[in-house]
């Protein structure tokens, strides 16, 4: 759990320098600086989702996935969330946004994933240390901008991140590469979205599209056998 803590850390820390420290930027440079993390998050994602080689494993986990996250009104519940931590933090910003936008950034991805097994597994949790510092830098480009709502995010990213590591041992021989490589790719496309959001070009109900990146794995169980 080193890296998993490190990382919500880096978080914390990160959201309230650029909580404190915000006022100092005027909102037209918040805007240039959450363009920038837009179009980066955007590259992150698209690298992620055309590593794919099983582009059917992707859509039928979206799809199920989908059709799970709306079952399960996971979306509403993380904004419902989010609300309550702004009326507990009235004037402090935009937290619900913030806090949704952050949670589903640095939960959803390559480094989330493949970090905490890593950890789990035992070895140095270095991918979850580059992490820490990435998500570090982004808590205070958005802490800046959307308020101490992102601070929050490390609470979920914790409770994630945790939950894989713990499960890495007995899931070592499930998550093979070929697994690994399409959950990536779902959540690339995943990450994409977010980028949509961050741009103002489109939201998409991402919340709900989570349960996707743990439908490839028994996905490519069923259909790798046939």
């Amino acid at each position: 759990m080193t890296g998993t803590t490190v990382n919500a850390a880096a978080i914390v820390c990160g959201s309230l320098v650029g909580v404190k420290g915000g006022h100092l930027l005027s909102e037209k440079v918040r805007g240039t600086i959450m363009a920038g993390l837009g179009l980066a998050v955007l590259l992150i994602g698209a690298q992620l989702a055309l590593k794919s080689s099983q582009v059917m494993i992707v859509i039928g986990s979206l799809i199920g996935g989908g059709i799970i996250g709306e079952l399960l009104g996971i979306e509403a519940r993380l904004e419902a969330i989010g609300e309550l931590l702004g009326r507990r933090f009235k004037g402090s910003g935009k937290v619900a946004e913030g806090f949704v936008t952050a949670t589903l950034l640095y939960c959803v991805g390559a480094m989330a994933i493949m970090g905490s097994l890593q950890d789990g597994l035992g070895g140095r949790p270095e991918i979850l240390y580059a992490k820490a510092a990435l998500d570090g830098i982004a808590s205070v480009a958005l802490a800046s901008t959307l308020g101490i709502g992102v601070l929050f995010s490390a609470l979920p990213l914790f409770a994630y991140q945790g939950g894989i590591t713990l499960c890495a041992t007995a899931a070592q021989q499930i998550l093979t590469p070929p697994v690994v490589q399409e959950m990536n790719a779902v959540g690339g496309l995943l990450i994409v979205a977010i980028a949509l959001d961050m741009l103002g070009i489109k939201r998409l109900p991402v919340g709900n599209l989570l349960p996707a990146v743990f439908l490839a794995p028994p996905l490519m169980m069923i259909f790798a056998s046939h």
